[in-house]
């Protein structure tokens, strides 16, 4: 609302939440164009892939208003790196009149190296109080980094007084109850108590994905190596009966209603590659972590085991039509053209 007008566009690095769809358009208007990423380099964004997002939208007739990104990403559940973001702040300085928002909700979730690091730490580096300082917001919640979604606080910081000044006024439409606002307040004060939650938290969740890891590996499935988020962005693509996104919703359907495991399909996060699902492993106990790896284990073994009896089934079938068709040449052997 703040920083765009309706039909204006922003750019984001696929595959993104779901959830944008709905957030970033229905009421603003603002259409969002995909800077296409693949699993070729890890689905790090590239400054080409930029540049050609930019020109899809100039194609479009779309006046680009900005550039969102997550870090830690949702749903790959990668930190952005630092070489990522000096690209993109490049990449809104060249441009005129465009800003970049960094959605860093998940920034406490961040596990194991490489570490996380803030938009605001690059531009503290060499660009304070340039143009570009002013063009560059973060979006932050509590709802990850605590386990607080039902609180519904989140957070708008920026360097621009006039986009603070707005997202103020806007806030009176979905203002923090009084109630809310004390209890956090007090919560937030510990803080003994914060340090101790988000390290215990992040120990936590190396854990259970290691545990996901290790099950899904077992199971000869492989994941895109990740180090933050509460999920993992799975490679089934070798489970796929064809390399198409119907393939991809078969083995979905199949997974969900079959196996009994909710996971969301790459395409929902806009993914350009078929076969990537986005797996939660922090809503659970470690109970149900194993039960959901033992089934699909179970369920990929039970797919190979099929696929190889009808590979040998195809092969079967064509030897003996091979030998068909030997014996039918072998039975016209010796006669003219015309009788055969």
């Amino acid at each position: 609302f703040c920083l765009a007008e309706p039909g204006d566009a922003f750019l984001l690095p696929t595959p993104y939440y779901p959830g944008f769809d709905r957030d970033l358009k229905w009421r603003t208007g603002v259409e969002i164009v995909p800077i296409q990423c693949s699993s070729s380099n890890d689905f790090q964004i590239t400054e080409s892939a930029l540049e050609e997002a930019y020109q899809q939208a100039q194609i479009q007739n779309l006046k680009v208003k900005g550039v969102l990104v997550t870090n830690p990403s949702n749903p790959l559940g990668t930190t952005i790196s630092r070489h990522e973001l000096n690209l993109l702040v490049n990449f809104i300085t060249a441009k005129d009149d465009i800003h970049l928002i960094s959605d860093e909700i998940y920034s406490g979730t961040v596990f194991s190296s490489p570490g996380f690091v803030s938009i605001m730490e690059v531009l503290m580096e060499d660009r304070i109080n340039t143009d570009v300082w002013k063009r560059v917001h973060i979006v932050y919640s509590l709802s990850k980094d605590l386990g607080l979604p039902g609180f519904r606080v989140g957070a708008i910081y920026s360097n621009d007084d006039t986009v603070v000044a707005a997202a103020t006024k806007m806030s009176s439409f979905g203002l923090v109850s009084s109630q809310t606002q004390y209890l956090l307040s007090a919560m937030l004060s510990d803080k003994k108590f914060t340090k101790n939650y988000i390290s215990e938290n992040q120990k936590r969740l190396k854990q259970r994905h290691q545990m996901l890891i290790s099950g899904l590996k077992n199971a000869g499935i492989g994941c895109l190596k990740s180090n933050a988020g509460l999920f993992c962005w799975v490679d089934m693509r070798h489970l796929l009966s064809s390399k198409t996104f119907e393939a991809e919703m078969e083995l979905w359907k199949i997974i969900v209603h079959n196996v009994g495991l909710n996971i969301s399909p790459g395409s929902s996060c806009h993914c350009t590659e078929p076969g990537w699902f986005r797996v939660c492993f922090a809503n659970m106990s470690e109970d149900t972590l194993n039960l959901a790896m033992q089934r699909i284990k179970s369920f990929v073994h039970s797919t190979t085991n099929n696929n190889q009896s009808h590979h040998k089934s195809n092969i079967n079938s064509r030897r003996k039509s091979l030998t068909n068709s030997w014996v039918f040449r072998l039975s016209f052997d010796g006669r003219e053209p015309d009788e055969r």
